[in-house]
């Protein structure tokens, strides 16, 4: 299922051929993306750093498809296909980048800060592991108004392996449980907290397995197959929807980048991003829909995303920087008496 215009379709378990061909799309865009990002940090023309998800588009825009306008979604410093799913602009993305007044937030927040509270989505966030009790704190004032008008909106956190490391995270999905908050945690596991392996910071290679430890249901899935992830987050967003709590959906991908545009490298070995790199998102998306959907008509999705992200990149170059009033400074203190 993917969002409608701040409408909810019937979910099926598994996406329609359209369905499938609007992810792909939305999967070139967020790559295109990531790699003019690249290009322009080079160019100095980024305001600071830039965190690519280069290899992990499919558990953003597979998961973000589950949801509607009306859900709210938190997000982390490398969230762009986050904001894709979401349904915010690729020009207000791209000019917020950029730090230009057409931007997402009028170009105040950058890259790993952009919100758009009409589309549901409340910000990525710096601080690792924030967006976690966020969404479990949104997730209590959503139980209440669905409560009050039958609604069905659920919250959703998606987090990465560093942040279930941190106390908040256990926090959260305890009391997410007991109160069966409408919230579903995804956790897009890419092996890395920022140039920390995995294995150096847990004693478990499978995450997920905590949430056993809270009473949640938890399910493991591929998260370079965007199917996959659709279905799983899916059977979490229905479950939520219908008030039966929380879910976590441990996704796992890989970072086929640096943690940012300034990162030197050198800890990634060789042969995992090999063995990664086959296992390319968009290429495993785009050879499911090989038998039923022509390369012709692969090959035109591909470049109308591009396209698209072009057309941002160059639109937003060329608009205006924000302007900041001067406000007089404030009168200086005086001693009493004097």
């Amino acid at each position: 299922m993917l969002r409608g215009a701040g409408r909810r379709v019937a979910m099926k378990n598994s996406p329609t051929v359209e369905e499938q061909l609007e992810m792909l799309r939305r999967m070139v865009a967020v790559r295109h993306l990531e790699e003019r990002l690249g290009e322009l940090h080079k160019a100095g023309k980024t305001r600071g750093p830039i965190h690519r998800c280069d290899g992990q588009e499919a558990v953003g825009i597979g998961a973000t498809a589950m949801l509607d306008d009306e859900d709210l979604l938190t997000s982390t410093h490398r969230g762009h296909a986050h904001y894709v799913g979401k349904g915010v602009g690729m020009h207000p993305i791209v000019a917020e980048i950029l730090g230009r007044a057409t931007g997402a937030c009028a170009g105040r927040a950058g890259h790993m800060l952009i919100a758009d509270m009409q589309k549901g989505l409340l910000g990525g966030n710096a601080i690792v592991g924030g967006g976690i009790p966020a969404a479990t704190g949104f997730a209590v004032s959503l139980q209440m108004k669905n409560r009050a008008d039958g609604g069905q909106r659920v919250a959703m956190c998606i987090f990465g392996d560093g942040a279930a490391q941190t106390g908040i995270c256990h926090e959260s999905m305890n009391i997410a449980a007991l109160w069966k908050l409408p919230v579903v945690f995804v956790l897009e596991h890419n092996q890395y907290g920022l140039t920390a392996h995995h294995s150096t910071q847990s004693s478990v290679p499978d995450l997920s397995v905590r949430a056993a430890g809270y009473g949640m249901q938890s399910e493991i899935v591929d998260g370079n197959d965007v199917i996959a992830v659709h279905r799983a987050v899916g059977t979490a967003v229905e479950r939520a929807r219908r008030g039966e709590g929380p879910s976590l959906v441990e996704a796992k991908t890989y970072r086929m980048v640096g943690f940012s545009t300034s990162d030197v490298g050198g800890y990634q070995k060789d042969e995992d991003l090999a063995i990664w790199r086959e296992r390319d998102p968009i290429v495993l998306a785009r050879a499911m829909l090989a038998d039923s959907v022509p390369a012709e008509r692969l090959d035109a999705l591909a470049n109308e995303a591009r396209a698209e992200v072009d057309a941002a990149v160059e639109r937003a170059l060329s608009d205006p920087l924000p302007t900041f009033t001067d406000h007089a400074p404030s009168a200086p203190y005086t001693v009493a008496g004097a």
